[in-house]
Order: C-alpha cells, then sequence, then structure tokens
C-alpha cells in the first residue's frame, strides 16, 4: 500500500470512528439499561439517581462516598447531590453513616436494597453486551474489549488534561469544529 493509500484508509477509520461515538452517544443519552434497571427492581426511583448510586459505588472503597465527593463526580452543585441523598435514603438505597474519624461528616453506604439494584444494573448491561456480541468470535470480542478500553482511558486521560487547563490551542480550535 503506499501512502497515499494508507491516509485514506486513516482518514476512514477516522471518521467512521467518529460517526460510530456520535450513534454511541445518542444512544447512552437514552438511557437504556438505567430504565430497564429500574422499571425492573425500583420503579419509584429515577435516572439521577442511579447515576448517584453508581458514583456512591466507585467511592464507597475508598472510604470517601460524601455528599461532597457526590457532588464533585456527578458535577452537580452540593445542594443538589445532598437533595438527591436525601431521596435514595428515604427510598431505603443509601444509608448515611458517621464518620469515625471526623463526627461532622457523614459517609454513605450502599444498603442491600441498593445493592440489588447496583446487581440489576450490571446483569441488565451483561444481559445486553452478551446479545450485541453473541454472533462475535471470542478472538474479536477480547480485543475488541481490550482497544475500547485503552480508547475510553485515553479520552479519560485527555478530559483530565482539558479540564486541568492543559489543553493545546490547536485541541480546542478542533472541539469548536466538530460542535459547529
Amino acid at each position: 500500500m503506499n501512502t497515499s493509500q494508507d491516509d485514506t484508509e486513516l482518514n476512514q477509520a477516522i471518521e467512521r470512528l467518529s460517526a460510530a461515538m456520535t450513534r454511541n452517544r445518542l444512544m447512552t443519552r437514552r438511557r437504556i439499561i438505567a430504565r430497564i434497571a429500574i422499571a425492573n427492581i425500583a420503579p419509584a426511583l429515577e435516572i439521577t439517581h442511579l447515576d448517584v448510586l453508581d458514583v456512591v459505588r466507585r467511592l464507597e472503597g475508598k472510604g470517601s462516598a460524601t455528599i461532597g465527593a457526590v457532588a464533585e463526580g456527578m458535577r452537580i452543585d452540593p445542594s443538589r447531590a445532598s437533595r438527591i441523598v436525601a431521596e435514595l435514603v428515604s427510598n431505603d438505597v443509601l444509608e448515611r453513616r458517621i464518620c469515625q474519624s471526623d463526627a461532622r461528616r457523614s459517609i454513605l453506604v450502599i444498603t442491600p436494597k441498593g445493592r440489588s439494584l447496583v446487581d440489576e444494573m450490571r446483569a441488565v448491561k451483561r444481559s445486553l453486551l452478551d446479545t450485541v456480541t453473541e454472533s462475535w468470535e471470542p478472538e474479536e470480542l477480547i480485543v475488541f474489549s481490550k482497544l475500547y478500553d485503552r480508547f475510553i482511558t485515553g479520552l479519560e486521560d485527555y478530559a483530565r488534561a482539558f479540564n486541568a487547563g492543559e489543553g493545546r490551542a490547536e485541541d480546542e480550535e478542533e472541539a469548536g469544529k466538530e460542535r459547529a
């Protein structure tokens, strides 16, 4: 293959990836997994509740699942995070416990009902992934999962650097073109 053909194939690959990212964003926005999980186990909850539950799940092992950490993880105002947490506590999905090292702080803990909801979300997601990839060869799934994880890690790293003020001007210009 010559360089011109290589460039064309690379450009086509980037365009295909860009289009797939847009389709994925639109599908993710519909929140199919969350809607199914809520319908199956906790119809009184809203999707935002699941978002908070997921943040608490990720923070729980670190012992830092506080309302402030939830607000930061969700990128919402602490007062809004507090209201959502209060709703989850009243629905027996989360529990507030006193921090042993600082009695002024509350640590959020997932209740058995909340754990069931987390498990249901995982089961729904696993079922969806099993269905979507059922015709794939095992090797394809293994390679795809590694490449997709690498891709998402790269996006996360880029977002962290950009949010920390390390974004380059040319990257910002490109982002502006994509939004236009």
